[in-house]
């Protein structure tokens, strides 16, 4: 076909349409006219009306505008023609923000799915939703019912059924959203505001009333309970057992309930203003549209204020107690809780023995805890000279990372578990329990083989049929304190090279903390596949979702220019160090307790518990019950028990982290 050809194709073509598209004569057709759209001022059909109103407050100051609403919407739809009032659906205190909650707004759209409104009337977005998905979505539902639903806002003059409305309710909503936004927006600075000059809020609180100014100041009967609840969870009372004595005794919530539970009876331990302090803003608010509280995990600034109003309880007593509920679910394996000790001659002086299950001290302590045998002294980092002639000086330790190391003593910790290979337990023979301890000054980890019996017993691997087997160990407690020291990265995993050392009888095994091998796991996503047409979609979508998994060896910059440390700043993993200890080793020497920490003695626990018998005395004598020879008598059994499971002789002070083991810790030996 020449192009002459193509050319008049085209045009007649193009011809075609445009007779096609003149139509025909407009007198050959009939028009059936459509229903005409009646505004709703001027419908006088018989119409079903519900009337919805809301205040945000339970104020009794709002009763008035709520009242006023209600009020209104009577008398508005019994004066329109045609109007039937089916109800009015009001909410009281509840925010607009969301829908959750909002009973009556959810009865009143359960009606309209059943078919029983036709027409919604309120008095604007705002009271309707202030929330832009909620109010357009609402609306849309209830236009796409089989009897259209529409909603009347007064203050807008918007009717939801009109051709308009959902634009004009969209940008409404968005404002009646952002004007939300503003006011919790200020509500923060101002709350911020207060509590940074220590202006603080003063809820309701057992043991305290308020003054003419809002001051706390004590409740003399109220007091006696917080007094009792402290002094019984100190003696080894359970929450339960507290909750169940004050239930008989009959003594009263700070709502007026008689009826304890164990939970009511932790909030009155872990609340702070009890001992006299102040501690602002625990928890906060995420979203205003939620309005879902979470605890403030260092998401918002706080503010604390000591002696702030007059104690119920000693700081001491505060401390102890919240010191025993964090340490709850440790002290429910009845085992001795730790003491914070050092050992203090030795090859492995300035080591504290730790348990990696323990959070109860803190980086800080673990270091004051080896520094304090080095205080005479110091300490001695200097390797350069030793006792021959061999001058090391200019040399590097080498890393073990150029070396295959496959079969070396190797210890792993990530994920708060610590790991260690089968080279460890081969080199301690047949021990199956060994002990951990931390020298933050020389920065290094020692492992020693002890009984069973010790409470800081790892049992880090069994021995089958001549063959070892290695047990991963949860390391709660050592991890957090080892990643604050080192201020190592919780996604990455640290492995040590460890060097076995031995004197005769003496086994030791060591792990430096400065040069780990660092290995982290990165997420490698496939870039997607080009589709191929005989595939289905599904198929064609699943490879696109593929993620791979791959390890990568980590190192730190500094180690791009040297093969190691230099020898003079080796710590005692080094070889060197362990020949220059002409000392007794000592490897298994007992860890010396500290003395400069808080502590609780026995006098002091009997103390508060012959103070809570004559409270609970004076409950008897005033109520006119005749309780008080079965309490006391209770009280009493309770004590013998603890002091049978306690022997204390010998003892001289009990630490302040042993107290939380009065009642369950029946396997505690002498320190």
């Amino acid at each position: 076909m020449t192009e002459n050809e193509k050319h008049m194709k085209s045009d007649e073509r193009k011809k075609k349409i445009r007779e096609r598209y003149r139509g025909i004569d407009k007198d050959e057709l009939e028009l059936i006219p459509a229903r005409e759209i009646v505004s709703l001022k001027e419908d006088t059909s018989h119409k079903r009306v519900a009337a919805y109103c809301r205040v945000s407050t339970d104020d009794p100051n709002q009763t008035t505008s709520y009242e006023l609403q209600k009020n209104h919407y009577e008398d508005y739809i019994r004066e329109q023609p045609g109007w039937e009032l089916v109800d009015i659906y009001a909410d009281e205190g509840i925010s607009g923000t969301s829908l959750a909650h909002r009973e009556e707004f959810g009865r009143m759209l359960a009606d309209c799915y059943a078919g029983k409104i036709d027409l919604i009337i309120t008095k604007s977005i705002s009271r309707f939703a202030r929330n832009t998905v909620d109010a357009i979505g609402t609306v849309r539902k209830l236009a796409q019912l089989r009897n259209p639903v529409g909603v009347l806002f007064e203050t807008e003059n918007l009717y939801t059924l009109s051709q308009t409305s959902e634009m004009i309710l969209t940008v409404l909503s968005a404002a009646a959203q952002e004007e939300s936004h503003t006011k919790s927006e200020i509500m923060n600075f101002s709350i911020e505001h207060r509590f940074s000059r220590g202006i603080f809020l003063t809820p309701e609180l057992l043991g305290y009333d308020k003054d003419e100014e809002g001051n706390l100041v004590i409740n003399p009967v109220e007091a006696e309970t917080v007094k009792v609840i402290y002094y019984l969870y100190l003696n080894g009372f359970s929450c339960v057992d507290i909750a169940d004595i004050l239930t008989e005794y009959g003594r009263e919530t700070k709502i007026g309930n008689t009826e304890w539970s164990p939970r009511s009876i932790i909030g009155v331990i872990q609340n702070e203003r009890h001992c006299g302090d102040v501690l602002a803003r625990k928890t906060w608010t995420p979203s205003y549209l939620d309005h879902k509280s979470r605890r403030n995990n260092n998401d918002r600034n706080q503010y604390r204020q000591r002696d702030h109003h007059e104690p119920i309880v000693s700081r001491e007593v505060y401390n102890a107690a919240n010191s025993m509920q964090a340490l709850k679910g440790y002290a429910s394996k009845n085992r001795p809780l730790p003491v914070l000790s050092v050992v203090d001659d030795g090859v492995l002086k300035g080591y504290v023995p730790i348990d990696k299950d323990w959070t109860g001290f803190s980086a800080e302590e673990y270091q004051a805890a080896s520094e304090s045998v080095y205080r005479d002294g110091g300490v001695e980092t200097d390797y350069g000279e030793s006792g021959s002639r061999l001058d090391l000086s200019g040399y590097e330790f080498v890393r073990a990372q150029f070396f295959s190391t496959m079969g070396n003593p190797a210890m792993t910790i990530s994920g708060g578990k610590l790991r260690f290979n089968t080279s460890c337990l081969r080199k301690f023979g047949n021990v199956e329990y060994v002990e951990l301890l931390l020298n933050t000054v020389n920065r290094c980890i020692a492992i020693r083989p002890c009984g069973k019996e010790n409470p800081n017993a790892i049992h880090w691997g069994r021995l089958k049929d001549s063959r070892w087997s290695v047990n991963p160990v949860a390391c709660r407690g050592l991890a957090r304190t080892l990643f604050d020291i080192m201020e190592w990265e919780e996604n990455v995993r640290y492995r040590f090279r460890g060097e076995f050392i031995e004197d005769g009888s003496h086994r030791l095994m060591l792990f430096e903390l400065d040069e780990p091998e660092m290995i982290k796991i990165e997420e490698i996503i496939l870039p997607p596949q080009e589709p191929d047409e005989t595939e289905h979609q599904e198929e064609n979508r699943a490879q696109e979702e593929i993620v791979i998994k791959k390890k990568m060896m980590v190192f730190p910059p500094a180690w791009a220019d040297s093969f190691g440390r230099p020898v003079t700043s080796l710590a005692c993993v080094s070889f060197l160090d362990q020949e220059r200890y002409s000392g007794n080793w000592d490897v298994l020497r007992p860890a010396k307790e500290l003395e400069n920490y808080n502590v609780f003695t026995t006098e002091k626990l009997d103390a508060l518990m012959r103070e809570a018998e004559k409270i609970m005395d004076g409950w008897d004598a005033g109520t006119g019950e005749d309780r008080s020879e079965q309490r006391i008598a209770e009280v009493n059994q309770r004590k013998e028990e603890l002091e049978q499971v306690f022997s204390l002789d010998g003892y001289e002070v009990v630490p302040g982290n042993l107290f939380e083991a009065l009642e369950k810790n029946k396997g505690r030996r002498k320190q």
